[in-house]
């Protein structure tokens, strides 16, 4: 519960606290509440819990709102507007408005220009008050104005109606339940959980899903049946009997424009360079310093590049390595360090033995808002935990491959003709059939689902190729919840904004009209390499591609197979039963006879999800 003290108005009930110096590391998060749609008063010790669950994502600051049947909490981490006019959640009450918001809107001074323009007067300095007035001038099509990534929820005082959006790559959270005749909202799958009613069976397509795509689970699905969560590019207004309308408000064309064929290479690169200048500029926007998470690879480099490029001061970056294991380097540091020097930058790394791995593991597990397989999760968790301690914000790689074409099951769908069957044979961990032998007979849907959905996804309008398809798919469902919810949950986990400039959506709408072939080109990313040529050293380019080695949790034995071992035998997976004991028994035996596709330990797969439910407690 939260230490709250309180203050009646005549409007609202309004809470607010300094969070103590000792905060909790358990979760992350921004903004939570209640709406009870049949009358009644929401539930301040359910809007306090999950408040309190997301606390390390809002270390500086906590407030509560609660008007009639509405309900809404915040955590705040100090970005922008420093001083408390931004304080949340927001209450204009001369225009009946109030919003709880987590992100950064990139443009909102020129739209608060705008706005001022039309007569609005504001009483912050801050991108929260923007967004209210930016609904009360433009309703919906405020989301469209929007650069930025965001999640925010909206309350109508005299109409009763309750705005919920979530930015275009889902890069900021937004999940929801129905508790009691309630609906609760949260950054996190943990805070609902944790605030208590919610159905925790787990949802079998949802399961189908998390063994098919290395633990991605599409919205609006959770493993858990009571929980969802908003789709990315979707707006939802909710009427005051609880019935609701929601629409998608941004669907790139993966198509050539009239033209596009007369465009040359070098074009294109001049393109690219200036929509990857402008976005990395618009991340620089914050009231305190902006560091780079730099992995050593060509994405991440060629961000310290541009920022170096745009004048950024006192550049700080920040690099991870592990020990290695069985054979396997684990750290880059080699193109770290060139890159480091080369810009001048104030340069971290961070060494993690062995044991300091398995320490930060339970950490690390329980900073996740769903159960998420990649290795690397630790090596963000760790790394953001000694980011933290310098900066509060940093701009990171993530969505180049998606966006560019880095990935190796691109080029041989360049001659597709089944894109479906083509994609599935790449990416998929296990097909339907393999699966019916691994889970156990309750927990296995009849159809396909997961098929079912890249078929939906693949074959849909608005792409010429095969591989547009692809990157359509990857960029705009899996990537969101793989490593565009990695990098949140665990930078957010030690109170740092993590921040996405290949993500920038202009950016990725003129990718999206490049050929496909100038993006394969040269094992890949082609055309992104051709412009960092220009920025970076081609020693950082013209090498393997990168990423953030964990090889322990790779090739898994030792104290790893134990505690592995542990969790799919104690009594809560017994209980459970999702796998069938011969599958579990063989990955247990021999774990490095047991690798997807993509190279990922089955027994890992497995065994993360089991460990994520227990730190649940369900």
């Amino acid at each position: 519960m939260c230490d709250i003290r309180a203050a009646e108005t005549t409007a609202a009930l309004i809470f607010s606290r300094v969070p103590t110096k000792e905060v909790s590391t358990q979760f992350m998060c921004g903004i939570c509440g209640e709406v009870r749609f049949g009358g009644g008063l929401p539930s301040v010790s359910a809007i306090s819990v999950m408040a309190d669950v997301l606390s390390p994502r809002g270390p500086d600051a906590a407030g509560l709102v609660v008007h009639a049947n509405v309900g809404l909490g915040h955590r705040r981490l100090r970005i922008l507007d420093l001083s408390d006019k931004s304080q949340q959640p927001m209450v204009d009450a001369a225009l009946g408005l109030s919003i709880v918001f987590n992100g950064c809107i990139y443009n909102f001074r020129e739209l608060k220009a705008e706005l001022v323009e039309k007569g609005y007067s504001f009483f912050s300095d801050g991108d929260t008050e923007v967004i209210l007035k930016a609904w009360h001038a433009w309703g919906e099509d405020c989301v469209t104005r929007f650069h930025g990534m965001f999640a925010f929820v909206i309350h109508e005082r005299d109409s009763g109606r309750i705005v919920m959006a979530r930015d275009r790559f889902g890069i900021k959270p937004l999940y929801l339940a129905n508790v009691d005749g309630a609906l609760r909202f949260a950054s996190s799958l943990p805070a609902i959980v944790q605030a208590g009613g919610v159905d925790t069976a787990i949802d079998p397509d949802a399961l189908h899903n998390y063994m098919t795509f290395h633990a991605v689970v599409p919205p609006p699905r959770t493993i858990f049946r009571g929980v969802r969560k908003l789709a990315p590019a979707t707006i939802r207004v909710y009427e005051k009997n609880g019935s609701f309308k929601e629409r998608r408000y941004w669907d790139p064309p993966y198509r050539r424009q009239a033209g596009d064929a007369a465009v040359s290479r070098e074009e294109w690169q001049e393109r690219l360079l200036s929509a990857l200048r402008l976005a990395v500029k618009r991340r620089m926007i914050a009231d305190v310093p902006v560091g780079v998470l730099l992995s050593g690879g060509v994405d991440s480099s060629l961000i310290v590049g541009l920022l170096a490029e745009a004048g950024q001061r006192g550049l700080m970056s920040f690099s991870v390595g592990f020990e290695e294991a069985n054979g396997e380097k684990g750290d880059e540091f080699v193109y770290s360090d060139l890159i480091a020097e080369h810009f001048g930058t104030d340069h971290h790394k961070i060494f993690v033995p062995s044991a300091d791995l398995m320490e930060a593991l339970p950490g690390t597990i329980a900073a996740m808002s769903e159960p998420m397989v990649s290795y690397d999760n630790v090596g963000f968790y760790l790394l953001s935990k000694k980011v933290s301690q310098h900066v509060k914000v940093v701009q990171s790689g993530q969505g180049a491959d998606e966006v560019f074409g880095g990935y190796h099951w691109y080029p041989p769908l360049m001659n597709s003709n089944n894109v479906v069957a083509d994609y599935a044979r790449a990416f998929r961990d296990r097909s339907h059939e393999t699966l019916a032998a691994q889970l156990a007979s309750e927990w296995m849907p009849e159809r396909d689902v997961s098929g079912d959905l890249l078929k939906e996804h693949l074959l849909r309008d608005g792409a010429d190729t095969a591989v547009d398809q692809a990157l359509r798919l990857d960029s705009t469902v899996m990537l969101v919840d793989d490593p565009v919810k990695r990098v949140d949950n665990m930078t957010m986990a030690w109170g740092l904004e993590a921040r996405v400039p290949f993500l920038d959506h202009e950016l990725v709408e003129l990718a999206a009209r490049i050929p496909p072939e100038e993006k394969l080109r040269n094992e890949g990313k082609g055309i992104l390499k051709d412009v960092a040529r220009k920025v970076i050293p081609s020693a950082v380019i013209d090498r393997k591609k990168g990423y953030f080695p964990v090889p322990q949790l790779k090739y898994i034995a030792g104290p790893y197979l134990d505690m592995l071992r542990d969790a799919l035998s104690s009594q809560a997976a017994r209980e459970r039963g999702l796998f069938q004991r011969s599958y579990l028994e063989r990955l247990l035996d021999s774990p490095l006879e047991h690798i997807t596709p993509l190279k990922g330990s089955e027994l890992w797969q497995v065994g993360l999800l089991e460990m994520w439910l227990q730190a649940q407690e369900v």
